[in-house]
């Protein structure tokens, strides 16, 4: 049977996804380690056509988001008071915020600085100063949240899953020991999965040219699921592959984790491996 699961950093507690089962631990302030099991929401299983290549990257980028949104619904509801605690619909308006604030930042913003400042009037090059623009300002959104002593805690965690995730495609024992030496970086994340999206979007951009402003955005957001078909194809493709083209290519993505990944103490790895060891329990 193929060993492979996926996984995201909360806070303080790292969240591990099956085929079919859902696993969250956190770590709460007194020590004890939480943790939430559910089975997974998943439309593909109903519905065959989302399992399709090129739609299930659109299919997987919702299922995702819509877990997420639930593991870390769980993480903070372990801290603070009762008073204080979040509940789904406070979460979904955060996010849907954040989501509204992503696609201001990294998808309006550039196509409309690149009308200020480009003076070249050719589509291709416009387009591709505009993916690099995206780039640019990714990267120091991702250098500035480093900063915030609050991101590197889920950036270690982020690492405890990624170390616990190898030792378990590797058939390892699911022990601290067995998973300290494995690297925090992992071709599957999706960190990568960003960085290939922005490269995807550049070429996929260029096919339409350079049209008015309110066009180029309407465009764009409507491109948003073939960009994630072909990065989460990709994706899938770097997670499986050892060629050493694809291996190269990859390359780019896994640098990139060295920003959103940090190394792990053992607290950390004790919670990852609490949350695998729910999902293996209950997917065997």
């Amino acid at each position: 049977m193929e060993r492979q699961v996926g996984g995201q950093a909360v806070i303080e507690g790292v969240m591990m996804r099956g085929r079919r089962w859902v696993a969250t631990a956190v770590r709460r302030e007194d020590g004890e380690i939480v943790v939430q099991v559910k089975e997974s929401w998943a439309p593909a299983r109903r519905l065959p056509f989302l399992r399709w290549p090129l739609v299930r990257g659109a299919t997987a980028l919702v299922e995702s988001l819509v877990v997420g949104l639930d593991a870390l619904t769980f993480s903070a509801n372990q801290f603070g008071r009762d008073d204080e605690k979040l509940s789904p619909r406070d979460l979904a308006l955060t996010v849907a915020t954040a989501l509204g604030l992503g696609i201001a930042l990294f998808i309006l913003l550039p196509t409309v600085l690149m009308r200020w400042l480009a003076g070249e009037k050719n589509p291709l090059l416009l387009n591709l100063g505009e993916g690099l623009l995206r780039m640019a300002i990714f990267f120091l959104y991702i250098l500035t949240i480093t900063r915030l002593k609050d991101i590197r805690r889920i950036f270690e965690y982020h690492g405890a899953e990624h170390k616990v995730v190898h030792a378990y495609e590797q058939g390892r024992p699911l022990t601290v020991e067995a998973a300290r030496p494995f690297s925090t970086l992992h071709p599957r994340c999706g960190t990568s999965f960003l960085l290939y999206v922005m490269v995807v979007s550049i070429v996929l951009f260029s096919f339409l040219g350079w049209p008015a402003l309110w066009l180029r955005i309407i465009s764009r957001l409507l491109l948003l699921p073939a960009v994630a078909g072909l990065s989460y194809e990709f994706l899938r493709l770097a997670g499986r592959s050892n060629c050493p083209l694809v291996r190269f290519l990859s390359w780019p993505g896994l640098l990139l984790q060295r920003l959103t990944t940090r190394e792990p103490d053992t607290g950390q790895i004790e919670v990852a491996l609490r949350a695998l060891e729910e999902v293996v329990k209950r997917e065997a």
